[in-house]
């Protein structure tokens, strides 16, 4: 078993989530309150990206699964890319980041980077 623990989010990391989840799809607000008591897991992609799961505090582990509260893209001129934060069985899951012209970010972005995809629709 591994000894890494979780840990408490950022405060940019919470920033961030609380932006997607203000700007997300209409049931991503409901998920503001989870956000105060998600913590990051020691889960690291294999590819380098920036991508974090959250645990809920007094919650099991939510399963495998996502649904989508909230996707933009991140404005990053010639690399562009994007993020969504998720959710699984009710629980607030994590953040994913992907490349959409190469690598995805390293690093999450602020919420001054991100935009609506357009032509998205619900």
């Amino acid at each position: 078993m591994s000894s890494e623990q979780n840990r408490p989010l950022t405060d940019a990391e919470r920033v961030l989530a609380r932006w997607m989840l203000d700007h997300g799809t209409e049931e991503a607000r409901q998920y503001l309150d989870q956000l105060e008591l998600a913590e990051v897991t020691p889960w690291k992609c294999r590819c380098g990206c920036a991508s974090i799961n959250f645990q809920i505090r007094g919650h099991a582990e939510a399963p495998p699964g996502a649904r989508i509260l909230g996707e933009f893209l991140v404005n990053d001129g010639d690399h562009p890319s994007g993020i969504f934060i998720y959710s699984s069985d009710g629980l607030l899951k994590g953040i994913d980041v992907y490349g959409l012209a190469g690598d995805a970010p390293s690093v999450l972005p602020s919420p001054e980077e991100l935009s609506a995809f357009e032509g998205d629709t619900p």
